[in-house]
């Protein structure tokens, strides 16, 4: 087989990778290890800043989002008992859209279907070769045959355990990473949330962030330790734990009810340069990783993929490569703004066990001047709803 750009991870930055060079008359074909069910049955983010649903408009796939998503002009800050908004459509004009990664997902991959874009689902060790040459290409296994699919460049959209950035270790790759010492136990629920927008809870007990869905699904999140195993916690006992880490009077509104999703996930801060390896780009999960609390990480994959399909479409129509050579440059400037800021809202929001006195008091005096000055609001609020890209 052959095609323009093998894109490797059917996740929705190679989906929305994929559709956007199709829509640019680019050839591509998407490598996915696992089923479609199992891609679509992953629950993830769904925060989207104002960029990326309107490059989801672009690539055709925008309109259920627009009628069922839920449009958010601010959040709330809680800290020391009381509440702070913060509004972001009054400091910088944006909003931003809540709006599920798995619908995003589901949106994109029928969009694909419905153009005829070719998904080859459940193939099986993928790997990217002679990349640092003219003609790279990539080999998987399915039905117990090996197969080969020629091509221009690869995208690897494969996520942080993928074959991608694997397949670039000792060719120049730096990392840099930081692992924080608590992690989010997290469950859905199918229960109305407990405000119309998100709040996140500073507490002496840990953080806590209460967000949604839907109207009528929620998703809340405490911090716990990293040790801590999700059979220890049944739906009572988390209930309970979020309802302490909340002001009384949100505290008295949440509505409980049996979770249809748990887990535990761990935080850290990640980062791979360069982001290109010659016909190789690294693209969203396989380059970075943020801790969740910015809602960066959905984002900052699309903003990879505007960078990369915008040099990708310039090669293809004007023969020009200044796009695709400038992608990891441009990438990386965008990238460590966002980790500079999730990691900034982490540290903030967070408990950390070594902080000691003096480290408790400056997060409150940060909290505090942030609730008192217009200046640090917005700084936040320009960071939420996302940088220009």
């Amino acid at each position: 087989m052959r095609t323009q750009v093998a894109i490797i991870g059917s996740g929705p930055s190679g989906l929305l990778l994929g559709q956007l060079l199709a829509d640019a008359g680019v050839d591509t074909i998407i490598l996915e290890r696992a089923t479609k069910d199992y891609v679509l049955g992953r629950i993830r983010a769904g925060v989207l800043e104002e960029g990326m649903a309107d490059m989801l408009d672009e690539a055709g796939a925008g309109a259920r989002m627009r009628r069922e998503g839920l449009p958010h002009d601010g959040f709330d800050l809680t800290f020391s008992g009381r509440h702070h908004r913060i509004d972001l459509h009054a400091l910088t004009g944006k909003r931003v859209v809540v709006y599920g990664q798995t619908e995003v997902t589901r949106d994109l991959m029928d969009r694909r279907e419905a153009t005829g874009g070719v998904t080859i689902y459940e193939a099986q060790n993928v790997q990217p070769h002679d990349f640092d040459g003219a003609s790279p290409y990539v080999t998987y296994d399915k039905d117990g045959v090996t197969h080969r699919i020629d091509c221009d460049f690869i995208a690897g959209c494969d996520g942080f355990h993928g074959p991608s950035r694997k397949a670039v270790e000792g060719k120049g790759l730096q990392t840099f990473e930081r692992v924080y010492p608590f992690g989010w136990l997290g469950i859905v629920a199918e229960v109305p949330p407990v405000s119309h927008e998100l709040i996140y809870c500073n507490h002496p007990r840990g953080f806590a962030l209460c967000s949604m869905r839907s109207n009528t699904r929620s998703r809340y999140y405490v911090q716990c330790a990293l040790d801590e195993k999700v059979e220890e916690w049944s739906d009572d006992r988390f209930w309970d734990e979020i309802r302490r880490r909340l002001p009384a009077e949100t505290a008295e509104a949440v509505t409980t009810g049996p979770s249809i999703e748990k887990s535990i996930a761990p935080l850290r801060s990640f980062v791979a340069e360069p982001m290109r390896f010659g016909r190789l780009f690294l693209v969203g999960d396989a380059a970075h990783i943020v801790p969740p609390t910015g809602a960066k990480g959905l984002n900052l994959a699309a903003s990879d993929v505007r960078y990369l399909f915008d040099g990708l479409r310039d090669y293809y129509a004007d023969k020009s490569d200044s796009g695709i050579n400038a992608y990891s440059e441009r990438a990386l400037r965008r990238v460590w703004k966002a980790e500079r800021f999730s990691w900034w809202m982490t540290n903030t929001m967070h408990r950390f066990p070594d902080a000691g006195p003096f480290g408790q008091r400056m997060q409150e005096a940060e909290l505090d001047y942030l609730s008192g000055s217009i200046a640090a609001q917005t700084s936040l609020a320009e960071n939420y709803v996302g940088l220009p890209y």
